[in-house]
């Protein structure tokens, strides 16, 4: 799970990232930071169901084979299971998904989505015009925010477009340039309302942000 972002984008995905974000930034006095994490959230809750249900089926399944049915002869046959099932999930992304619920994910990348808006400081821009493109890869989404200066000149369903485009890269397994794609995007709509100006700091590090 941990090589889950390398596997992502590539040393040249994340190069040519950096270089749209900083030739987006030259346009604009706005900031943009591309954030990548492997999941937005550990989900607890899904391990102990996973691992439940591991648990209960191989207990069943050794009770029945070797005729100890007792509720003791179970126990000690689900403990164990159990243990290993819950271990197993909390590793493996593939098998943990089956039990987390749609509704969570919304609300754990939401959550997570802002709290790393506050985080990499992309709040405390100079006019409030830092764009923050978070992409979670356990839960399939993709959330952008926008801060107050920039959010006050557009309509927040112009953030939604520029995560599909995200989205429909990543169907097509050209998720490097599809987040550059998006990266022009913003530029340009930032460009619109924020042009450069003589004092352009570069306020926020171009490079992606990579997170666990």
């Amino acid at each position: 799970m941990k090589d889950l972002v390398n596997r992502f984008l590539s040393t040249e995905d994340k190069a040519l990232i950096k270089e749209r974000v900083a030739a987006a930034e030259k346009r604009t006095t706005g900031e943009i930071v591309v954030m990548v994490v492997s999941s937005s959230y550990h989900y607890p809750l899904a391990n102990i169901l996973g691992g439940a249900l591991f648990g209960f089926i191989v207990a069943i399944s050794i009770s029945l084979i070797t005729g100890m049915e007792t509720m003791w002869h179970f126990l000690g046959f689900f403990l164990p299971s159990f243990v290993l099932g819950n271990e197993t999930i909390k590793r493996s992304f593939f098998l943990k998904r089956p039990f987390v619920s749609r509704s969570d994910m919304e609300e754990e990348v939401e959550e997570a989505a802002i709290g790393s808006f506050y985080k990499k400081e992309v709040y405390n821009t100079r006019d409030y015009t830092g764009i923050l493109i978070y992409i979670s890869l356990f839960e399939h989404r993709v959330w952008v925010l926008g801060d107050k200066g920039i959010n006050a000149k557009v309509d927040p369903a112009v953030w939604q477009g520029i995560a599909d485009i995200i989205t429909a890269g990543i169907k097509g397994k050209k998720q490097g340039l599809a987040i550059c794609e998006a990266v022009d995007h913003c530029g340009d709509i930032l460009q619109q309302h924020f042009p450069s100006s003589s004092d352009n700091p570069n306020e926020l590090d171009d490079s992606v942000v990579v997170g666990h």
